[in-house]
C-alpha cells in the first residue's frame, strides 16, 4: 500500500516538477563531465569585445556604443579572408542620428555580402499591446506562415537597421531559463500567431546546408566553461585589418564561422547555465551553432521511463519488505542501485546522448525505504524480544541468542520432524521425605533441585521441555540443529546423577532416600510449539518416542539410576561402556525393548 502512494506521489512529483531541481542538478554534473570529453569546434571563431577592448578603443572611438563605421570596417577587413559566415550578436536597433553616414556605410557593407547574419529579439508583450504596436509578421522576411497563420498578426520585435532586416538574414537569439534560473536549451524557432520564427543559429544552419532538428528547442550539448572556442579580441583583430602590413594570419577567418559579441560583463550579456555562472550569450550563441554543425543532439528518455523505474525499485523494495528480508541487505542494496543508476545515467548521456532521469526513482526509493526500514526494525526487534522471552523458559539463553540471530520464529520452528533425544528424569523416594517437611519447604527443596538440574541441562544445550509434578522431561536435537544430540543427553544425564550425589550431602541424613531415575531414549518425533496461541503455548515434542523415554524412566527403579535404549546406546557406543540389562517389557508398550545401562570409569 505504501508503495502504491508512494508511486502516485512521484508521478505527481514528475507533473508538477516538484523534483526537477534535484533532476537538474545531475543533469548539470552530467554535462559538465560530457563538456570534458568533447571539444569546441575549432571551426567557430569568437570576435570578443572583452574588457580590454572597451578601454583600448576609447582614445580613438569614444566610449561602447562606437560609430558603425567600426563594424562596416571590420566586415570589409573579414570579407577579405572569405569566412563561411560572420554572425553578429550585437542589435542594431536604433539608427544613430550623429552619424547617419556611418550606418548606412555599415548597412551598404553588409548588405553586399551574402553570408552576414544579424539577431533579433522577441518581447514579451500581451496580445492587445502586439496587435497596436508590433511589427507585421507577414513583413518578416525571415518568417514562414503555418497552415493557421493570421495574416494581420502582429509581434513585439526587436529588429536590426531596417536595411539589415530586409535581407531576411535574421534569427532570433531569445533563451529561456529553466524554473531554476539556468539555460539548458536554445529555441529552434518562436512561434507566434502561426507563424514560425527560426532562431539565429537555425538560420545560419540553414543556409549552411546543416541538418536542422524538426523541435521547438534543443538541449544544448556544451564543450566546456567560457572561452572554450577559439576567442580573439575584437581589438586586436580590427587593428590589424587597419595596418597596412597586418601582423595576424591573412587566412585566419578562412572557411569558418566568425560570430561577433562580447563578453564585457558591464555589456550585460552573462547567463548562468550548467557551465558556470557567467557564461556569456556569445559563446551559448556559437555552441549551438556548432551543436548545427556536427549534429550533437542530446535527447531525453521516453517519457515512460521515469514511472517505469521508480515502479519496479518500488516493487523490489516492498517484496523484499513482504518476505521478511532484513532492512539492512535491502538497505546495501538499494545504495548499490543508486550508484548503478547513477554512473548508468552518465553513461547513458556520455555514450548515447539520452537524458537518464534516475533522481526521482531513486529520491522516491529511499522516501519509501526509510519509513520501512525502521517500521521493519521495530517489528523485527519486538519480534526479537518477543522469541527471546519465549525461548528464554526452556533454552540456554546462549541458545537463544542463536536463534534469535538467525532470525526464528515460534512459526518458523513449529511443525517439525526430527529426530531427537528425550531424557525423563523422576525423583524416587521423595514421599516420605515430603511426610516430614511443610508445603513451602517442599517447594522451596523442589525448586532449588531443579535449578541446580535445569542448569545441567542448559549446560549441555539441551532444551526443557515441561516439569510433571516432580519429574523432568528434556530433549536434544531441536530447536537447533545437534547431529550429536545423543551424546549430549548422555553426559547431560551423567552430570545430572552427579548433580544428585551433591544435592543428596547438602540435604544430609534427610536426602538418604532422595533419588532419582533418568530414561533415555532417541527417535522420531514431531517438535513445535502446541497449546492455546491466545492463552499459552510450549514448545514440545509429541509421539511414540516421548512415551518410550517416560516408560524407560520407570524401569530404572530396582534396576539402574540411568538406563537407555539400544538407539541411544548405538550411537555413544564409543563414549562409554554399557551394561545390558536384556529385554524389559514396558509398561503400555506392546513387545520388549533392550536396556541399558551407562558405566563411566571412575574419575
Amino acid at each position: 500500500m505504501l508503495a502504491a502512494i508512494v508511486w502516485l506521489a512521484a508521478l505527481a512529483a514528475a507533473h508538477w516538477n516538484a523534483v526537477s531541481r534535484l533532476e537538474n542538478l545531475y543533469l548539470d554534473w552530467n554535462l559538465r563531465s560530457l563538456a570534458l570529453r568533447l571539444p569546441a569546434d575549432p571551426g567557430i571563431v569568437m570576435i570578443d569585445i572583452d574588457e580590454p577592448t572597451l578601454e583600448a578603443m576609447v582614445p580613438e572611438y569614444g566610449r561602447y556604443p562606437w560609430t558603425r563605421a567600426v563594424y562596416g570596417q571590420l566586415l570589409e577587413g573579414l570579407a577579405r579572408q572569405q569566412p563561411a559566415a560572420i554572425v553578429f550578436d550585437i542589435l542594431f536597433i536604433d539608427p544613430q542620428r550623429e552619424h547617419m553616414a556611418d550606418d548606412l556605410y555599415f548597412v551598404r557593407t553588409a548588405v553586399a555580402l551574402p553570408n552576414v547574419y544579424f539577431p533579433m529579439v522577441r518581447l514579451s508583450a500581451p496580445p492587445q499591446a502586439e496587435r497596436g504596436n508590433g511589427y507585421p509578421l507577414k513583413n518578416l522576411k525571415n518568417a514562414t506562415a503555418g497552415p493557421k497563420a493570421d495574416t494581420e498578426a502582429r509581434a513585439a520585435l526587436l529588429l536590426p537597421l531596417q536595411g539589415l532586416a530586409e535581407t531576411g538574414r535574421l534569427g532570433t537569439i531569445n533563451v529561456f531559463a529553466d524554473t531554476d534560473g539556468v539555460v539548458r536549451r536554445y529555441p529552434m524557432q518562436l512561434n507566434a500567431y502561426g507563424w514560425h520564427i527560426p532562431s539565429l543559429p537555425v538560420r545560419v544552419a540553414r543556409d549552411l546546408g546543416y541538418a536542422v532538428p524538426e523541435t521547438e528547442s534543443l538541449m544544448i550539448t556544451w564543450h566546456g566553461p567560457p572561452k572554450s572556442y577559439a576567442t580573439v579580441s575584437f581589438f586586436d583583430v580590427f587593428t590589424d585589418f587597419e595596418r597596412k602590413n597586418p601582423q595576424r594570419p591573412t587566412d585566419e577567418f578562412r572557411g569558418k564561422i566568425v560570430i561577433i559579441g562580447t563578453t564585457a560583463s558591464g555589456l550585460h550579456d552573462l547567463k548562468v547555465t550548467p557551465m558556470g555562472a557567467d557564461f556569456p550569450g556569445t559563446e551559448i550563441l556559437a555552441t549551438m551553432i556548432g551543436n548545427l554543425k556536427n549534429g550533437e543532439r542530446l535527447r531525453n528518455a521516453p517519457s515512460w521511463f521515469m514511472p517505469a523505474l521508480t515502479a519496479f525499485v518500488l516493487l523490489a523494495l516492498a517484496t523484499a519488505f513482504t518476505r521478511g528480508v532484513s532492512p539492512l541487505p535491502q538497505g546495501i542494496g538499494l545504495l548499490l542501485l543508486t550508484l548503478t543508476l547513477v554512473v548508468g545515467g552518465w553513461a547513458g548521456l556520455a555514450f548515447g546522448r539520452t537524458v537518464i532521469p534516475i533522481v526521482s526513482p531513486l529520491l522516491f526509493a529511499w522516501i519509501f525505504f526509510v519509513p520501512s526500514a525502521v517500521r521493519a526494525h521495530w517489528l523485527e526487534r519486538r519480534d526479537r524480544q518477543r522469541v527471546t522471552q519465549l525461548f528464554s523458559r526452556f533454552l540456554d539463553p546462549r541458545v537463544v541468542a542463536g536463534l534469535v540471530e538467525k532470525g526464528e520464529t515460534d512459526a518458523s520452528l513449529s511443525g517439525q520432524k526430527r529426530e531427537i533425544t528425550v531424557l525423563f528424569s523422576d525423583i524416587q523416594g521423595f514421599t516420605s521425605l515430603s511426610e516430614r517437611k511443610s508445603a513451602p519447604e517442599i517447594v522451596d527443596l523442589l525448586n532449588r533441585y531443579f535449578s541446580l538440574q535445569v542448569e545441567v541441562i542448559f549446560r549441555h544445550q539441551g532444551t526443557l521441555d515441561k516439569y510433571i509434578g516432580d519429574a523432568i522431561m528434556a530433549f536434544w536435537g531441536a530447536p537447533t540443529d545437534q547431529p550429536d544430540h545423543a551424546r549430549r543427553a548422555l553426559e547431560c544425564a551423567r552430570e545430572m546423577e552427579q548433580t544428585l550425589l551433591r544435592f543428596r550431602q547438602e540435604l544430609g541424613p534427610e536426602g538418604e532416600n532422595f533419588n532419582i531415575g533418568i530414561g533415555l531414549h532417541t527417535g522420531e518425533a514431531v517438535v513445535g510449539f502446541i497449546g492455546s496461541p491466545i492463552h499459552r503455548q510450549d514448545y514440545t515434542v509429541i509421539g511414540d518416542t516421548v512415551n518410550t523415554a517416560s516408560r524407560i524412566e520407570g524401569a530404572t527403579r530396582g534396576r539402574s539410576r540411568i538406563l537407555v535404549s539400544a538407539t541411544v546406546r548405538d550411537a555413544c557406543h564409543a563414549q562409554c561402556a554399557f551394561t545390558d540389562h536384556g529385554l524389559v517389557t514396558l509398561k503400555g508398550k506392546e513387545g520388549k525393548i533392550h536396556l541399558y545401562e551407562p558405566t563411566w570409569e571412575a574419575s
